[in-house]
């Protein structure tokens, strides 16, 4: 498989917050994948690409190894 990363950018995004939704500039990136579909399962492969996703949006840069 090939995971491909996007560059970071700022981009608008619609937020839901306690007093409704706002437009916010927020850090955005695009992941991309391939891979063999005689190996791997569509699902399995978006599972994985979620999965990265996930561990990116909540990494803390003031987490203490």
């Amino acid at each position: 498989a090939i995971l491909a990363v996007g560059a970071i950018k700022k981009k608008p995004a619609v937020l839901e917050t306690e007093h409704g939704d706002v437009i916010a500039i927020r850090h955005m990136m695009f992941l991309s994948h391939s891979y063999d579909h005689r190996v791997v399962d569509g699902a399995l492969g978006g599972m994985f690409v979620r999965r990265v996703a996930d561990y990116l949006e909540q990494f803390d840069i003031n987490r203490e190894f």
